[in-house]
């Protein structure tokens, strides 16, 4: 074996082929997901849960460039509702007040656009860019799955878990920006995937060939890296969704330098430390962080094209002596974000719904987004009183498996050195871990979407531990791959249990209590 070769087998592994069948699996679950949340997408046609919010956000953007105020002549709430739902949406805004919102503007122009291209009458069209976007997610967590764990039974294994998980179900068929949040943030984790094996590639190679008395202490540098480029505009529009991005930039730029870190050891440079705090630190952080920044400033052009945004003119009326030399629509952006962070700051109002996050891996309080409760001889409702209910209740198997998934991640992490560990547990550093020092705030069990990929990457690690290498004997594949088979089928048929629950349907009273398996479920 060449010196590159033995190089690349240790910065890389064992080399993986077979890279058509690693598509087909993935490909068949995310068409079976995406017909599921494709499937009567526009049930129920009206606002569900925050739907109220996002979806008339996101035609406001559409027809003024910003989100207006809705219009005050409107006596409540549910008129405005009425309004939109009919398609009436001029009585819903007031033209000429922009409206306070505390989420930037990325998410809301992606459910625009959707609404957009099917017309503001259809439910189908609110939900139609989330729905996308969810079953993409599929296909790319069956990818991600196979480049972790180099097979393509375990990505086909990913794949049919998250097209099967409840929560990422219900976010997938409901217009919220969670979800956008979620897909941004894995599409980062994703390149971030192939810039490790990318850059890895190129350091065996110029190591390789440059003669060994001529390597220099610092060694080569791993080029220009496009896709860690890629993952930073990624990561700019996961936070120009939701704040909540900003701890996603985070975690990964940990664990992209880290990796780099770990690279340049691996293949023998002499000051492989120095050289990666010189040579690639400063790159890392430009990439992401840099481009994160400028991507997030970008989403707010519409805001700075008009003169109705909330805010806009606030400058003008408050003057500095001090950084007066700003442009006042800059002061008054940067005022803007002030205000959005008083109010998340402050965010402390009670709700039935309000969890703590030591309760989401277990499920612990679904959010219920919809919940009606027809009578006999109602919306088809054939018994003395039944429920219509979309519940964001996660496919348990998935949600307890991961519980316990997470321990040995850690283990195989901290005591075994596994970088496929330590890569999953990153995308709980940025979507779980920050939401237990704001639990004091009104947080819900249902922003856990955010990091859904990454509950089922753990289950599938660990079910990869149980069917076991190419060393294992036989029958311990057997017993390994009966498990895993076992596994799916079973989240396959509790998914099936609850999907009326997720789609609105009119059942039974008494069958929907028959779902609610503990009390803290209703």
């Amino acid at each position: 074996m060449t010196r590159e070769g033995r190089l690349r087998r240790r910065l890389l592994g064992e080399p993986v082929g077979m890279r058509v069948l690693g598509w087909v699996g993935p490909l068949v679950a995310a068409a079976i997901g995406g017909f599921l949340r494709f499937w009567n997408l526009g049930d129920p046609h009206q606002l569900v849960f925050d739907e109220t919010y996002y979806v008339k956000q996101g035609w406001s953007m559409i027809q003024f460039g910003v989100e207006m105020r809705n219009d005050s002549v409107l006596n409540t709430a549910k008129q405005i509702d009425q309004n939109f739902t009919a398609g009436n949406w001029r009585a819903v805004y007031d033209p000429t007040v922009g409206d306070l919102v505390v989420h930037p503007p990325v998410g809301k122009w992606l459910i625009g656009w959707g609404e957009q291209l099917f017309g503001i009458t259809s439910s189908f069209g609110w939900r139609f860019a989330v729905a996308v976007m969810g079953t993409l997610s599929i296909l790319m967590v069956g990818r991600a799955a196979r480049r972790l764990f180099g097979s393509s039974f375990l990505g086909t294994v990913a794949a049919l878990l998250l097209a099967f998980e409840g929560h990422h179900f219900v976010h997938s068929r409901t217009g919220l920006l969670d979800l956008i949040v979620m897909f941004w943030a894995f599409a980062a984790f994703c390149f971030l995937l192939i810039d490790r094996d990318a850059s890895r590639a190129v350091l065996a190679r110029r190591v390789a060939a440059i003669p060994r008395d001529r390597l220099t202490r610092s060694g080569p540098s791993m080029g220009w890296r496009p896709y860690r480029w890629a993952a930073g505009l990624c990561l700019g529009l996961a936070t120009g969704t939701k704040w909540s991005g900003l701890y996603f930039v985070v975690a990964f730029g940990l664990m992209t330098v880290l990796w780099d870190l770990g690279a340049r050891r691996a293949a023998g440079i002499p000051a492989w430390g120095r050289a990666w705090l010189v040579k690639d630190s400063p790159p890392a952080f430009v990439a992401l962080v840099g481009t994160t920044i400028v991507t997030y400033c970008l989403s707010w052009w519409g805001w700075f094209a008009t003169q109705t945004g909330y805010n806009r003119q606030w400058a003008d009326t408050h003057g500095s002596t001090r950084w007066g030399w700003i442009p006042g629509p800059v002061r008054s952006w940067w005022n803007y974000h002030a205000q959005i962070l008083e109010f998340h700051t402050h965010l402390v109002s009670d709700h039935p719904y309000k969890t703590d996050p030591w309760s989401w891996m277990i499920q612990g309080r679904p959010t219920s987004f919809f919940y009606e409760g027809p009578k006999q001889g109602e919306a088809g409702c054939t018994v003395e009183l039944c429920s219509k209910a979309i519940t964001s209740i996660g496919t348990p198997s998935i949600w307890w498996a991961g519980t316990l998934a997470l321990f040995v991640l850690a283990f195989m992490w901290a005591l075994k050195r596994d970088w496929r560990a330590g890569a999953i547990l990153s995308g709980f550093l940025g979507g779980y871990l920050p939401w237990f020092f704001l639990a004091d705030r009104t947080i819900y069990s249902f922003y856990a979407v955010a990091f859904v990929p990454f509950v089922v990457l753990a289950v599938t690690y660990v079910l990869g531990l149980c069917i076991g290498g190419r060393t294992v004997s036989p029958q311990r594949r057997q017993v390994g791959m009966l498990v895993t088979g076992s596994f799916v089928i079973v989240s396959v048929l509790l998914f099936a249990f609850f999907y009326p629950l997720y789609t609105a349907q009119v059942v039974p009273q008494d069958f929907w209590r028959m779902h609610m398996w503990f009390p803290s479920w209703v």
